[in-house]
């Protein structure tokens, strides 16, 4: 058994995450050190290493691999680093943050979807990621943080995120509506300026609460 899940998560990194263009050896190896098995629901463990989005309940889904792999690759996380994680899931891209960078703060606005991902990342011994129950959209994070990744798509963009960034920092964040949503790389490049890279068109479940986009009259 422990063989062919091996062989599955080894085929999932070359086969689905490299094909995707993710070569950075820092996050193939944090995708291969993190067993993502222990964060899927019950009713999916068959599906644990598929190329697709999982259900986890609240109409929300656990990422695919690659896309996963490309935010962190995008992010490059340093040891070190403080990192603000939003929409926490079950816990496993969190727990991919942990390995790479050791002091994460994850928001989740569901509560039962908060206890167990704290229940497994504490299962697993990871306890440098502290998941807070709250709504990130009324929150406010003023500089504190080097790296920001938002796993729930924003219909508007909203800045409370990259002014979560110290100088220097990075922001992952999806924008728009389906079907065809744009992922940004932002950077704080100073107090006052952010620089944004367009990284890839992707589809992804909005973040609860964002700002929904204007509907066109005629």
């Amino acid at each position: 058994m422990i063989e062919k899940i091996e062989a599955a998560r080894r085929q999932m990194i070359d086969q689905q995450v490299r094909s995707w263009e993710v070569l950075d050896p820092r996050v193939l190896e944090a995708l291969a050190a993190i067993p993502r098995e222990r964060f899927v629901p019950a009713a999916f463990q068959g599906v644990a290493f598929a190329d697709m989005e999982i259900p986890i309940g609240h109409g929300q889904f656990m990422l695919s691999p690659k896309v996963e792999g490309r935010i962190l690759q995008a992010l490059a996380p340093e040891r070190g680093e403080r990192v603000l994680e939003v929409g926490t899931g079950t816990g496993f891209f969190a727990a991919c943050l942990e390995h790479l960078c050791g002091d994460v703060d994850s928001v989740e606005i569901h509560a039962d979807l908060a206890v167990g991902a704290t229940r497994s990342l504490e299962t697993l011994g990871m306890r440098r990621v502290r998941v807070m129950t709250d709504d990130a959209m009324s929150c406010q994070f003023q500089g504190l943080y080097q790296v920001v990744a938002v796993t729930g798509s924003l219909p508007v963009y909203d800045r409370r995120f990259e002014c979560a960034l110290e100088v220097g920092g990075r922001l992952f964040v999806v924008v728009g509506t389906a079907p065809v949503m744009e992922a940004r790389l932002v950077t704080r490049t100073a107090i006052n300026s952010w620089l944004s890279e367009t990284l890839f068109e992707t589809c992804i479940v909005p973040l609860s609460n964002a700002t929904a986009a204007p509907r066109f009259r005629f």
